[in-house]
């Protein structure tokens, strides 16, 4: 073949390539729709292989992505697939950039057998073994059923389309956005596939590109104050005090007694944690245990807004409290409303680490339970005052009422030492910029092990 024959061939196969909806999701992933393409010509069975690979940048900052290429063969997994996502993941590893995998395939090829096993169990190896070393991201937006979900949801962060399917079930039944959304297994959903990917480039541009990349950038001016009073929940606290447009709820369908998200707070990506409610249920535990341990993986600091009473099981406060005394990433605290008991010593109080505990005025902070702490603290006068009352459960309300505003104040644990400052609402952006300042270079030796246990 005649070198002119050649260069058309090449031109006919890139412009083959190029027309896929893979190659399409990339371009509108990368900046200016611009990448370098992985192993472009590698070949399958009866084509080219269905992925699409490749390195560019979003906001500036180098990534690796690949896309199943649906157009070809239904995006089935294949091992030239699989050897082409390995790539992806290899090369990420040795530059430490993240990974963003979107997903779109029919199945496997099942005609290629254990050896399509492999090639499964390959790419679970290394997500395993990426993970908290770089972001890495799934955007699901095809079908993505059986064990390709699985790899799918090995991410830090699942983004899933509307119109996508997600399950572990191969026959794809419980696999709708709205389902996944409930039941915690995706971060985000979105409208269409054009918002999920400008959804991943949002999450993108926050994240540091690797673990040892600094992910804290205070600035020593602070911005305008935010619109925080405490008339707010925790979760609106908290939520009000990130940048305009910065904040990325996480699992927001999922257990509404814990919120979380990543935003910017004066420039700086933090993770905001809020815990809100009597009761903490296992759910709301897992979720918040879950962000704190990406953050500190990548060494972001956590925030944390408190109004919570006790925990419903011992295996929610386990998780939980293990995540907050492990993090070794600057941790800040607001009570907004109640911190009791297990709450207080898990998310707020020094046994958690936390570099920094702030009060609002009106905070309520006990080690026990209000009305055992009554009943222990007052001893018999507490029953004595209810004697001959005509109304015993109303008075002895009154009576636990008074006795947190007395005895629980924040004022009360400020002097022993249980909060570093009591503020107002209004106080609580101007706090939170300078600890941030102030914590931004914190280094904490931690003992030599493989993980916890826990």
């Amino acid at each position: 073949m005649k070198t002119e024959e050649k260069t058309e061939a090449l031109a006919a196969a890139k412009a083959a390539l190029d027309a896929g909806t893979a190659y399409e999701r990339l371009k509108e992933l990368f900046d200016d729709g611009v990448f370098t393409e992985i192993d472009a010509f590698v070949r399958s069975k009866d084509g080219y292989a269905e992925v699409v690979g490749g390195h560019g940048t979003i906001d500036g900052m180098g990534v690796y992505a690949f896309a199943q290429n649906a157009d070809q063969s239904g995006g089935a997994m294949s091992q030239a697939q699989a050897k082409k996502i390995l790539k992806i993941y290899d090369l990420a590893l040795k530059t430490g950039e993240p990974i963003v995998g979107m997903y779109d395939s029919a199945g496997g090829r099942l005609d290629e057998g254990a050896e399509l096993l492999a090639s499964y169990g390959s790419i679970l190896r290394y997500t395993g073994q990426l993970s908290g070393v770089v972001p890495q991201i799934s955007v699901v937006l095809g079908k993505c059923c059986g064990t390709q979900a699985l790899i799918a949801a090995s991410a830090d962060v699942v983004i899933m389309s509307e119109k996508a399917a997600f399950s572990l079930k191969t026959d794809g039944q419980e696999s709708s956005a709205e389902q996944n959304a409930q039941k915690g297994l995706v971060h985000c959903t979105a409208e269409d596939e054009a918002q999920a990917i400008a959804q991943c480039r949002k999450l993108i541009s926050m994240l540091p590109s690797n673990n040892l990349t600094a992910a804290c950038i205070a600035y020593d001016s602070i911005s305008a104050a935010s619109d925080i009073n405490d008339r707010m929940t925790a979760k609106e606290a908290a939520f009000a005090a990130a940048d305009e447009d910065s904040l990325f709820e996480l699992q927001k369908d999922f257990a509404s007694k814990a919120a979380t998200a990543l935003a910017t707070i004066n420039g700086t990506t933090v993770g905001l944690v809020s815990l809100t409610g009597d009761v903490l249920d296992g759910k709301a535990c897992q979720k918040a245990a879950k962000l704190i341990r990406f953050c500190d993986a990548f060494s972001i600091p956590v925030v944390s807004f408190v109004d919570a009473e006790k925990f419903a099981c011992m295996k929610g406060a386990l998780k939980l409290s293990s995540a907050y005394a492990e993090a070794t990433a600057p941790k800040i605290t607001f009570i907004t409303g109640n911190a009791y008991g297990a709450v207080y010593i898990a998310a707020a109080g020094t046994s958690a680490a936390a570099d920094m505990t702030y009060a609002w005025a009106q905070a309520s902070i006990s080690a026990l339970d209000p009305e055992a702490a009554a009943v222990i603290l007052w001893g018999d006068d507490f029953g004595g005052r209810l004697k001959g009352s005509k109304d015993p459960q109303k008075d002895k309300a009154a009576l636990i009422e008074e006795f947190k505003n007395t005895e629980l104040s924040a004022m009360k644990a400020a002097e022993q030492g249980y909060v570093d400052d009591i503020i107002t609402a209004s106080q609580t952006h101007e706090k939170l910029v300078s600890a941030l300042s102030m914590l931004c270079n914190k280094r904490v030796e931690t003992l030599p092990k493989k993980h916890s246990t826990i």
